[in-house]
């Protein structure tokens, strides 16, 4: 990306082994991410040309002489951070903010190969090679389906609970997929867009909301006894994406949320909500070989989200419709 709304697809050198530690990936799929929409809008400020795309599927190319537990020839998936997976902070369960994180996004996985540093720590195989018509769902796996499972699993989503999701991109309607899983007894999925509404449907989703801001709010708190869900997930990023889901959350309730943050939020309101806060950067990896386990089996099918699929030469295109919301997640294929 060279700037808001400028992206370009180049030929660049294929990376190699810089640390012992890393990984050469080929590429199966890769895609764009919702947080990609940022700065391609303008809101955030890249130092520009970066590479993009931090999402990643595909077969192992190449180890450093450190790596043990995946091989060429291995299909594996990672998260958008790399992490060691063994210091304090990733054994709790929060490999995102390992003590030695890299960004993946730093070194961009819309391209045809990608170095993935940490390798250990960050790829998890898949019991064999997939059938082609699983690729889109492992890549899923990656960041989408991980991140909305850690909002539902943050927002304490479970039997018996009401679970409210604020947000109908691909991460809010696996956030759905998740807490059904997860055994929520209602989901409640607010969406303006009717073919994101029935995919939150086959996902799971027993009610549907279409107002926003505290219009949306009076018809959770009416669909449950004036009390509001007890998990709320927010997937946006917005200051009324968040007081959205705050507000429909009832006191004692929790929010995970994974959107990437831009706002601010009033500490009144806030202190007297009594609303559980949790989330921030998805710890994917925490979850990936259950995700894994679940796709291989056909129990979950996250792949649904990817309603355009184009070659990655034709990113540009697919940036654009996910701007212009004509698709809800792009699938790119190298």
């Amino acid at each position: 990306m060279y700037g808001p709304g400028d992206v370009r697809v180049e030929d660049r050198p294929d990376p190699k082994i810089e640390q012992p530690a890393d990984a050469v990936i080929r590429l199966s799929a890769t895609c764009v991410c919702g947080s990609d929409l940022w700065p391609y809008r303008g809101t955030d400020s890249y130092g520009w040309p970066a590479p993009m795309g931090h999402e990643y599927a595909g077969v192992v190319e190449e180890t450093g002489d450190e790596v043990r537990t995946v091989k060429p020839g291995d299909f594996v998936i990672g998260s958008f951070f790399a992490s060691d997976n063994t210091c304090e902070i990733c054994q709790a369960g929060y490999q995102s903010r390992c003590t030695r994180a890299e960004p993946v996004g730093a070194i961009g996985t819309q391209a045809q190969y990608a170095r993935i540093p940490l390798a250990d720590g960050t790829l998890v195989p898949t019991p064999g090679l997939p059938d082609p018509d699983m690729v889109p769902s492992f890549l899923a796996a990656s960041d989408v389906l991980g991140t909305g499972w850690f909002a539902a699993a943050a927002a304490e989503a479970g039997p018996g609970k009401t679970v409210a999701g604020v947000g109908d991109g691909a991460v809010g309607l696996l956030g759905v997929l998740a807490a059904r899983q997860l055994g929520a007894e209602r989901v409640i999925a607010m969406s303006r867009h009717e073919p994101r509404q029935a995919l939150a449907r086959e996902f799971g989703a027993t009610d549907i909301v279409t107002e926003r801001g505290d219009d949306g709010v009076a018809v959770i708190k009416e669909l449950t006894g004036g009390y509001g869900a007890h998990s709320v997930i927010e997937a946006v990023g917005t200051q009324e994406s968040m007081m959205q889901a705050i507000r429909s959350t009832r006191p004692g309730g929790h929010v995970g949320y994974v959107g990437v943050s831009h706002g601010t939020l009033p500490a009144t309101e806030l202190f007297f909500s009594g609303v559980h806060l949790h989330g921030g950067p998805a710890p994917v990896r925490r979850f990936l070989p259950d995700l894994i386990s679940l796709i291989w089996q056909q129990k979950i099918d996250p792949g649904k989200v990817f309603d355009l699929t184009l070659p990655l030469e034709q990113a540009a295109s697919a940036y654009q419709a996910m701007d212009q919301r004509r698709a809800i997640k792009a699938l790119l294929q190298p």
